[in-house]
């Protein structure tokens, strides 16, 4: 069998659009998986890059650290001013001790005064 350009070949056009059916599917088909290869890549490419972003420490993150050291400092100064009100509490029980015994003792010498005969 010779084969040039001049030899023909003899085949039904049934045959001939089956052929030309069965590639324009295989192209199809390829175009489909490459596009959803590339669709899942794409996805996987944004979730890895939003999990970066998430793990990063964000504006609101540093916002709460803010807050968090104010309420702690609140709470110190809280903790100082509770300790020296409990020390003017110990001070006011002296006090007061004192005073009671002042006015005992004036009432002691109210009445020797008395006693005497003076009176103011």
């Amino acid at each position: 069998m010779k084969v040039s350009e001049n030899t023909s070949v003899a085949m039904p056009i049934k045959n001939m659009i089956g052929i030309v059916v069965v590639v324009a599917m295989g192209v199809f088909a390829y175009t489909e998986v490459t596009a959803r290869l590339t669709s899942l890549e794409t996805s996987r490419e944004l979730m890895n890059a939003d999990l970066l972003k998430k793990s990063e420490q964000t504006t609101t993150d540093q916002e709460q650290f803010l807050l968090l050291e104010s309420l702690f400092s609140d709470v110190e100064k809280l903790q100082k001013t509770q300790e020296q009100n409990m020390t003017n509490k110990v001070n006011i029980e002296f006090t007061q001790t004192q005073l009671e015994k002042a006015l005992e003792d004036i009432e002691i010498l109210k009445d020797k005064v008395r006693q005497n005969g003076k009176a103011y």
